[in-house]
């Protein structure tokens, strides 16, 4: 099996439009999640959402395509044989909302769109696919491009998530009453809901006879990943966290290492009840043994849906690279079972491997493992 490489990591949050601002924010305990101006939020259960600045709504394309042109922008050296994978929930959902004023739409409102845009702007060859399986989308996109090396299939992907938030976005989670009226906070007692959040993350994924022709020294390795579904509820998790805890075994199996040998954990931790449940469940059921420590980022830039996985994979990178995780915005009380896993203040990490999970509607669950 190819062994599957780590070149390039890119990321655009509400903390800043690159992946260095998202890190530091973090770090410095900072939060993009402020009271909505894009569109009148008085009808929903919250005004907050992390959003990104300057993106403009009054643009005629959708917002989905500006934020692509932005994050292209920091890619180099994409070669025109890279396959691509995007990955989105929604892609130009907001077109569907200006339909409403008679403003003509066609075929760009699809997912499918997405990565044919993508790839005619870089040139490349293949048009690529997309990837929408709810919140773990562009984990499953990672897991797909890892798949395609390890296999021979092909030998260096760009793998590209996005999604931005509409006010169609936004009135679907308020009336699932899954929304926070506070700005979200993950594994606390007190937490009421998740905070919407947009972002996108670009990794570029190769193989070593890809790295070694090229000369090129590589930031990470992902060693192992796991996908499962819990089969239980269309929008609520398993409370025993059965699938996510067979989406991680399935992944360290692949690594060929033991759950003790992660050090820390990146979780999707939207600060909604029953999914941190799940996953405090989930952790302390695998890592019973292992100091493991984690953290979830929604508390600071909101819960990104299809690209949360890319960007909290893109941040792994640099959490390996710089021995630190960030501690959790937002985390003040402890909900039962996270006292020994989460913490407010950044926390050294002490080993090579790190996992990142996410989980979505439809009980999907994803895993990756880090190098």
């Amino acid at each position: 099996m190819n062994g599957v490489y780590i070149t390039q990591v890119k990321a655009i949050t509400a903390l800043g439009p690159d992946l260095d601002a998202l890190y530091e924010g973090l770090l410095k305990n900072r939060t993009g999640i402020r009271e909505v101006t894009r569109f009148d939020t008085k009808n929903y259960i919250s005004p907050y959402a992390a959003l990104i600045g300057e993106l403009d709504p009054k643009n005629s394309s959708s917002l989905i395509f500006e934020l692509s042109d932005r994050l292209m922008d920091q890619l180099t050296g994409i070669d025109s044989d890279c396959f691509l994978i995007t990955a989105s929930t929604k892609a130009a959902i907001d077109l569907i909302e200006r339909n409403n004023t008679g403003t003509q739409i066609g075929s760009e409102v699809l997912p499918s769109s997405l990565p044919g845009y993508i790839a005619n702007q870089l040139g490349l060859k293949d048009q690529g696919i997309n990837i929408s399986a709810a919140c773990a989308s562009s984990t499953i996109a990672l897991a797909k491009a890892a798949s395609l090396i390890t296999q021979g299939h092909a030998e260096a992907v760009l793998v590209c998530c996005m999604d931005i938030i509409s006010e169609f976005v936004f009135a679907g989670f308020s009336a699932l009453q899954a929304m926070s009226p506070f700005p979200a906070t993950p594994f606390d007692k007190k937490r009421q809901g998740l905070t919407l959040g947009e972002g996108a993350a670009a990794l570029v994924l190769m193989s070593e006879q890809k790295i070694n022709s090229m000369s090129i020294r590589p930031l990470a390795r992902i060693c192992g990943w796991g996908i499962a579904n819990d089969a239980t509820h269309i929008t609520a998790p398993a409370r025993d966290g059965r699938g996510l805890k067979l989406a991680i075994n399935h992944a360290c199996k692949q690594a060929a290492i033991a759950p003790e040998e992660i050090c820390a954990i990146s979780a999707h931790g939207t600060g909604t009840v029953y999914n941190d449940l799940m996953e405090i469940q989930a952790i302390n059921s695998i890592f019973s043994e292992n100091p493991v420590i984690v953290n979830s980022i929604k508390g600071a830039i909101g819960h990104t849906l299809g690209a949360a996985g890319g960007i909290e994979a893109a941040l792994c990178v640099k959490i390996l690279e710089n021995k630190m995780m960030p501690g959790t915005v937002g985390f003040n009380e402890p909900e039962e079972g996270a006292e020994n896993l989460i913490a407010s203040e950044p926390k050294r990490v002490q080993g090579d491997y790190i996992l990142t999970t996410n989980s979505g509607f439809g009980g999907i669950n994803a895993a990756i493992i880090i190098k």
